[in-house]
């Protein structure tokens, strides 16, 4: 077989195998640098990017206490909590969260207390929905440790937000925009399962047929240029 033969013919079967997910790799692509990546976070329906500092002139139960109640302890943090000071404490039994003024343990946070979390952290004009406490998260914050509490707010955007019912911290943020970006990003990097490994073996393989045909194409290229140089010189 002459090489220009070879070329042309390893260049269509490597491109039909490789076409649809390239269409997939072009549209995903241009969806997600079309649309800002602050948006996709979610950064535009909840205030800023910080927690508020706490209020620590409010503060009435010391860290002496903290230790002297728990023992020993792994991990402390100040937080405001609806604008009281709260430590959050990490023990060799779990994480508590106690108010800084009292003393009183206050995880896990109730209902009404993450509804009171909710209504301050969101900034549209929806009304809450729901309140869920789930015991097996969906797969849009599967990376996230179970149980969280889910706040869903009216609107075409299905705003949804997800809180620890232990620190009353804020884990999640997601909406139709962050869940189409998902969908597109599953056939971008071919993990149809958890859509988080960028190393498969089904990505590496279609990159390699990917590499090859655009490298088909280019020995193609040359054959064709060549057959058009020789038939303007027999023209002349």
């Amino acid at each position: 077989m002459r090489a220009a033969a070879l070329a042309r013919k390893s260049h269509k079967w490597l491109t039909m195998l490789i076409a649809i997910q390239t269409v997939l790799w072009a549209v995903s692509g241009l969806y997600m640098v079309s649309v800002p990546i602050e948006i996709i976070h979610g950064d535009h329906f909840v205030h800023g990017h910080h927690e508020p500092v706490p209020p620590l002139d409010h503060v009435r139960y010391e860290v002496d206490d903290i230790r002297q109640r728990y023992g020993e302890i792994h991990g402390l943090r100040v937080k405001s909590l609806a604008d009281r000071p709260a430590y959050v404490v990490e023990t060799s039994r779990g994480t508590v969260l106690v108010d800084a003024v009292e003393g009183t343990e206050l995880s896990p946070l109730g209902e009404e207390t993450i509804r009171d979390l909710a209504r301050r952290n969101y900034v549209g004009e929806g009304r809450i929905t729901s309140v869920t406490l789930l015991q097996t998260l969906p797969l849009e914050v599967q990376a996230r440790k179970p149980p969280l509490w889910q706040v869903q707010f009216e609107g075409w955007n299905n705003h949804t937000l997800y809180f620890s019912p232990t620190t009353g911290d804020m884990v999640a943020r997601r909406h139709q925009l962050w869940r189409l970006f998902d969908f597109v990003w599953m056939f971008h990097i071919m993990d149809y399962e958890s859509r988080t490994d960028v190393n498969n073996t089904l990505l590496r393989v279609a990159t390699i047929v990917g590499v090859l045909a655009t490298g088909s194409g280019l020995w193609l290229l040359f054959y064709s240029f060549r057959r058009a140089r020789r038939a303007r010189d027999a023209r002349v």
